[in-house]
């Protein structure tokens, strides 16, 4: 082919122009991608527009008190404007706890958060009520033996039942997750947790966390749903669909993420008590805190939202909260929640977090096994810019 003066400085401006642009991006400071629109470092060029972050306000009530059921139930009351609509589109509310013992007071949701949530509910809903958690005792046994007949026996008026949904393994939904070596993998998520029919109430407990900072209302739902083997049935821990959540910092955070994209669309209210909240190495071996708050909102990731404020926790530290947001599938900016009752400034504590921490925020910085940079070497790169000389 022949090469023109014309053609000839053409091309090579065209490949100094792309060296100049390597040479650019290079320069340019990495982005942290677990920063929020509202970090400085998310910066305010061309990456704050690779997401369509959700823009509706939204509302979280932050209740402090020394009754942790009125707590509960003053939480609802205070977004009754946010809950009733959905409430009355739905044929029966289900009460998902964070556990079924309401004896184990720092790890499970205790009997008086499901008495505060059954009072709302008492005069604004007549339909059936389910608590339902996966676990290893037949529903029928946990309902007498931890105490939740004695819960229900309180508030007759209300069809109440428990149920362990992994009792029959054959009832559930397909997510599409990645395992360790980013391989995809089926897991089963019970089906009552994705039902339409369903008004999903998240009981959750204040904690910290030992793979992702911190929980609440959007990680008891989301790993409550995978079904373990059914009560009394034992086999390997890897075997466990919960088991496939545990594949890593940075897969777990992701996979958790995917859950909350296929379930959202069911969730009704997040209630998060910090009645007694947990610190250090959580979720089961961490240490008290009397901290008596309770959150409660529509918007799940803005109800964690406000509850990492109040544990004094960096928001843009839990990856699956900050995919779920760059998804658009809830609030987490700040600025654009309202919060009702409490002041956050007036609650907040600082919370001790697990000894692991510094592990756990390893998914916001670059991975260390990368492939080669395939297909970036420079004559490749001038013979693709010759054919626009």
């Amino acid at each position: 082919m022949s090469v023109t003066r014309r053609s000839f400085f053409a091309r090579a401006g065209a490949i100094a122009a792309a060296q100049g642009l390597a040479l650019k991006a290079q320069q340019k400071p990495p982005v942290d991608p677990g920063a929020t629109p509202q970090d400085p470092r998310m910066g305010t060029g061309d990456v704050g527009k690779l997401f369509k972050y959700s823009d509706r306000r939204t509302k979280v009530s932050l209740i402090k008190g020394e009754n942790r059921r009125k707590n509960i139930y003053d939480a609802l009351v205070a977004i009754d404007d946010r809950i009733r609509p959905g409430l009355k589109a739905r044929k029966y509310v289900l009460i998902k706890p964070n556990g079924l013992d309401p004896s184990r007071q720092l790890i499970s949701t205790q009997a008086d958060t499901v008495h505060g949530i059954l009072d709302y509910l008492a005069p604004r809903f007549k339909g059936p009520v389910v608590v339902a958690e996966c676990g290893g005792t037949p529903a029928k046994q946990a309902a007498s033996d931890l105490g939740w007949s004695k819960i229900f026996a309180e508030h007759k008026p209300f069809d109440i039942k428990l149920e362990v949904p992994n009792e029959d393994e054959n009832r559930y939904e397909l997510m599409y997750g990645i395992d360790y070596d980013m391989h995809l993998i089926p897991i089963r998520l019970g089906a009552r947790f994705l039902d339409p029919a369903a008004f999903l109430i998240s009981s959750a407990v204040m904690k910290t966390h030992n793979m992702v900072v911190a929980t609440m209302s959007v990680k008891n739902v989301v790993l409550g749903a995978p079904l373990p083997p059914p009560p009394g049935e034992k086999r390997a821990w890897g075997e466990s669909e919960k088991r496939k959540f545990h594949v890593g910092i940075r897969a777990g955070n992701y996979n958790m993420y995917l859950a909350v994209e296929k379930m959202i669309p069911n969730w009704g209210v997040g209630i998060v008590d910090g009645f007694e909240g947990m610190e250090g190495n959580g979720p089961v071996s961490g240490t008290p805190v009397p901290h008596r708050i309770a959150l409660a909102s529509t918007d799940f990731l803005s109800a964690d939202r406000v509850g990492l404020e109040c544990m004094g926790i960096d928001a843009s530290w839990p990856g699956y909260l900050n995919y779920a947001y760059q998804r658009g599938l809830g609030q987490y900016d700040l600025s654009k929640i309202d919060v009702v009752g409490a002041k956050i400034a007036e609650v907040q504590r600082k919370y001790r977090l697990h000894a692991d921490v510094d592990r756990m925020l390893e998914w916001r910085g670059p991975m260390q096994d990368l492939p080669p940079n395939l297909g970036r070497n420079r004559p490749a790169l001038e013979e693709d810019l010759s054919a626009y000389a």
